[in-house]
């Protein structure tokens, strides 16, 4: 489980059709294999590391479902590793369990004051609610808007230096994760 707080922006080393190295320095201080680690938030499995990167392998499911298949060496990415029973929950509840791709369809406004606006899959639309929660490319944001399929969030000038945002543009792909919460509330009520 993840906050959506992003630790530090990698760099891809190495991108093929089933592996992704990534250059790192503060989400490898403890990190061991077979720990996770949110890569714009899917959550990634370190099967190889080095003192300066981490190797994980990519699952069909995970390209499937994700932006990932789409990175190329020197492409920047959001890290953020796995909570800690002892972690403070900065952000919201974020599996790393992407469920689907998204489109920016506009990023605009000032330093002070920008508004991201991200197209998603119809099938996601039905979970995204004004203030609720939305992780794009793992980053934690309050939903400040919502029409037919797509929603609006407020971009803090932080969470823009900070995060791979600052590189995004209208048009260009990123990982959306809706609240678990919307999903199973969905599930237990009863259909007809």
């Amino acid at each position: 489980m993840f906050t959506g707080i992003v630790e530090e922006l990698g760099t891809v080393r190495e991108a093929s059709a089933n592996r992704l190295v990534v250059a790192a320095a503060t989400v490898l201080v403890d990190t061991r294999l077979g720990d996770s680690i949110a890569v714009n938030g899917a959550d990634l499995t370190v099967v190889e590391r080095t003192d300066d990167s981490f190797t994980s392998d990519l699952s069909a499911e995970t390209l499937a479902r994700t932006s990932l298949g789409s990175l190329e060496a020197g492409d920047p990415v959001d890290l953020e590793r796995a909570l800690t029973p002892a972690s403070r929950m900065g952000g919201h509840v974020v599996q790393g369990h992407v469920d689907g791709v998204g489109t920016i369809a506009s990023f605009d406004g000032t330093p002070a004051d920008r508004v991201l606006t991200v197209n998603v899959p119809a099938d996601l639309a039905r979970y995204v609610v004004e203030k609720g929660f939305v992780a794009v490319d793992g980053i934690s944001l309050t939903i400040t808007g919502v029409r037919d399929t797509a929603f609006s969030v407020a971009v803090i000038p932080y969470t823009f230096d900070h995060t791979v945002l600052r590189f995004r543009k209208a048009g260009d792909p990123v990982n959306i994760e809706v609240d678990i919460l919307a999903k199973y509330v969905e599930r237990l009520l009863p259909r007809g």
